[in-house]
């Protein structure tokens, strides 16, 4: 139970309305959420809501999925990270889709600290996938990727692209896309997503 002072101090930060605002801004449900998360959507509703306080961890969570620092939901509004330097240790790897076993690619968020990002920044690493068996997605704006090893096939719609160490591409994200490594070598590549 929390007292009323520590409760009405921890309000005055409005964690669950910028959760909320997160959420909506990527057009994202409590369900979907809940499956990044590895949180229940009730749990993530109360959280919203003010109704509970998330723990430190818990709060982590969530803000690895929007690829936000803690001080996004504690840090004084009025004072702009201008830097945000992401050190190698500090990243951390995810797949393509949550709880994916058969996962295209996997990506590290570069730039997670930086509050109100203009632009999204990756690592990506991709896995050889059978032909025709990569999972189309889309987002909203644009992306571009250049290829820092290995030779990547895009598929964007219905025309393929193959990629070489060095390649790079720009498309409008909002057409369907999928990737798929081609060979045995590894395949890395920077990924810069542009809402």
């Amino acid at each position: 139970m929390v007292s009323k002072t520590i409760e009405h101090g921890l309000s005055a930060y409005g964690v669950g309305e910028k959760l909320r605002a997160l959420r909506l801004k990527k057009s994202m449900g409590l369900v979907e959420l809940g499956k990044h998360t590895g949180l229940s959507p009730a749990l993530l509703s109360k959280l919203e809501r003010g109704k509970l306080f998330p723990t430190l961890p818990t709060l982590l969570r969530i803000s690895m999925v929007f690829s936000v620092g803690l001080d996004f939901f504690f840090g004084d509004e009025r004072k702009r990270h201008v830097v945000a330097l992401v050190r190698r240790s500090e990243r951390q790897r995810f797949p393509e889709r949550p709880g994916a076993r058969d996962a295209a690619f996997y990506f590290e968020s570069l730039d997670f600290p930086a509050l109100e990002r203009k632009l999204n920044a990756y690592y990506a690493e991709f896995n050889p996938v059978s032909e025709g068996k990569g999972q189309p997605h889309q987002h909203e704006g644009a992306e571009f990727i250049y290829l820092i090893e290995g030779k990547l096939s895009l598929k964007i719609k219905d025309d393929e692209h193959v990629m070489e160490a060095g390649d790079s591409i720009y498309f409008d994200s909002s057409v369907p896309h999928s990737y798929r490594r081609i060979g045995k070598a590894g395949c890395t590549a920077l990924v810069v997503t542009v809402p």
